[in-house]
């Protein structure tokens, strides 16, 4: 499908010319074709073939021909001839969090500003700052863009590592060589951003393993193509290194390889105590002349060796560690939670806000998945670049949830709301209207700027709400694009247990927020917890699993998390005293 490709296009070609400074109704064109485009769950190939991309919203007639061109040639004579007049690499600049379009184009125009590494130069030796409206501010906020970017070109999200990884191993699983394959390193553990990706395979054949792997269809160039380890480049930038081991050592190396560095040291030192070694071929005995191995077909059997339970991946990380080490109070792991535990979300959107699916098709979606309810959150009035939902439309909504209630058994739609929370910690709506809702969620969009204290009292303030259930992304992180704001955590964190205010695990890809150490350490305030995808799509829904793997880095149980109960439970355990 060249959906995506032909989405990421047209918004390309829009945000250039925003640059250009074309008229605005042409750019506002590219921006909603794309918008749909991406939407679609057909491949647009069809409604080509089939003549229906005038049936696609903002398809008009000459995008229709700019699509036709993509798909015959794979190329845009007019975006080619664009990026002619303005380069392309300006769209990096655009993407450094507090720049966008408006400052590009001001930098392009008056100093012809065309990548990232020339506007980092200008901003420090001061020549930004003979532009009008910018200040020192603002060459600040340009420099820490600038370098939330670069850390976000290395690593990439926990779901585009997933993505790419299940890609790969789903075509490496049908050779009848492979016996046994497995992601490892940082992905395997979970982490929130990855740098590269490991796969562990177990074969006879090496060789044949490797050719195929270096040939598939993902690879841009092969950077090593070795007998039992190779590395390639993804068409996506993407690092993926493949290691080949024999069947009686997988458990073993699947170990050593998934990590993390500290954790193998700590089994290292375990060893060490016992009169034993750890290596990516085994457990082995030290105390006889000549070693013997021990364990290395799983890593199950590792660990009885070392005298240990059999750690989940998630928790081979400095969080804890201490704790799982502990000799004298032989810790016993907690039953982490895991994706079948979740009964429903409390943080979805539909098109009342910025959602692409209406109520109806977002509850299918979540019963198709086994849920047993689902709020629907739309964006409270003020936030209007989400198209927040008026008041007058809330009781139109509320209407048609409780129109489908009637229709469904055994699942429920909730009446919810995520609002925003002002500079001063007040709610958009005033109490009556959320006295209304089901679920109140409290969240801040804006005026990330402020100082840590006004933006704790401003989370605090929301907490101590009566109506308020949840707050949502606590830390406001954006992956690649955005720093967490600066607040006490362990304030806001009290707030919520002395509130009986859930804190959101937010499984969205770019967010991933809280992330795990923030868990662990909420848990350990007594924290409790709801796990959602912040869905504006139905496919979004299938982020959930992001959200649990965090959940389980920090040491989470099912108790822990609300949304883990059916709809009675979830409702109670929100009640105020």
């Amino acid at each position: 499908m060249k959906n995506k490709d032909i989405s990421n296009l047209f918004t390309r070609m829009g945000t250039l010319l925003q640059i250009k400074g074309e008229n605005v109704f042409k750019v506002r064109a590219y921006f909603k074709a794309a918008d749909n485009i991406n939407s679609l769950s057909e491949d647009i190939a069809i409604f080509r073939d089939e003549k229906r991309l005038g049936d696609i919203p903002g398809v008009g007639k000459t995008l229709q021909e700019k699509i036709g061109e993509y798909l015959d040639t794979g190329k845009l004579t007019a975006y080619d001839k664009l990026t002619k007049e303005i380069p392309e690499t300006v769209l990096d600049v655009i993407s450094i969090p507090s720049v966008g379009p408006k400052k590009a184009k001001l930098f392009f125009d008056e100093l012809k500003v065309k990548d990232i590494d020339m506007l980092e130069k200008l901003a420090k030796n001061g020549k930004l700052l003979s532009l009008e409206g910018i200040k020192s501010k603002t060459i600040e906020n340009v420099l820490k863009g600038i370098r939330i970017v670069r850390e976000g070109n290395n690593r990439m999200n926990l779901g585009a590592a997933t993505m790419c990884a299940e890609e790969i191993l789903e075509q490496l699983k049908v050779l009848k060589e492979v016996k046994q394959i497995s992601v490892a390193g940082s992905l395997r553990r979970g982490r929130e951003t990855i740098g590269d990706i490991d796969i562990l395979v177990a074969s006879s054949d090496a060789q044949k393993v490797m050719d195929v792997f270096v040939s598939l269809p993902e690879v841009r160039s092969i950077n090593a193509h070795g007998e039992t380890k190779s590395s390639v480049m993804t068409n996506k930038n993407i690092q993926v290194d493949l290691r080949v081991v024999d069947s009686n050592n997988f458990g073993a190396a699947l170990l050593y390889f998934t990590g993390s560095k500290n954790f193998n040291i700590k089994l290292r030192q375990l060893a060490i105590k016992s009169k034993m070694k750890v290596s990516e071929y085994g457990i082995f005995d030290t105390s006889l002349k000549k070693e013997k191995c021990l364990a290395s077909k799983t890593e199950k059997e590792c660990f009885k060796v070392l005298g240990l339970a059999n750690i989940p991946p998630e928790l081979r990380e400095d969080i804890g560690m201490e704790t799982l080490f502990d000799e004298k109070k032989k810790v016993k792991l907690p039953a982490l939670i895991e994706q079948k535990d979740i009964q429903g979300e409390i943080h979805v959107h539909s098109t009342w806000s910025d959602g692409r699916h209406s109520i109806k098709e977002m509850a299918e979606a979540a019963r198709k998945r086994g849920y047993s309810y689902l709020a629907i959150s739309d964006h409270s009035y003020k936030l209007r670049i989400a198209r927040g939902v008026s008041p007058a439309d809330l009781i139109k909504k509320k209407k048609e949830i409780d129109s489908l209630n009637k229709t469904f058994k055994n699942f429920r739609i909730l009446f919810g709301s995520e609002v925003e929370i002002d500079s001063e910690g007040n709610l958009d709506y005033n109490d009556k209207i959320l006295s209304e809702f089901d679920i109140v969620i409290g969240a801040i969009h804006t005026g990330f700027e402020q100082s840590s204290k006004q933006l704790t009292q401003r989370l605090i303030k929301a907490c101590q709400n009566k109506h308020v259930n949840m707050i949502a992304h606590p830390t406001g992180v954006h992956l690649g694009k955005r720093d967490p704001y600066d607040f006490d955590f362990k304030a806001v964190c009290q707030a919520a247990v002395d509130n009986n205010v859930c804190l959101e695990i937010n499984s969205f890809p770019i967010r991933l927020d809280l992330n795990s150490s923030n868990i662990y350490f909420a848990r350990e305030m007594g924290v409790k917890f709801v796990i959602n995808t912040d869905s504006h799509h139905i496919n979004h829904l299938n982020h959930m699993r992001y959200g649990v793997t965090l959940a389980r880095r920090g040491w989470l149980t099912k108790k822990d998390v609300v949304n883990t109960k059916d709809v009675g439970g979830l409702l109670k355990s929100f009640k105020k005293s």
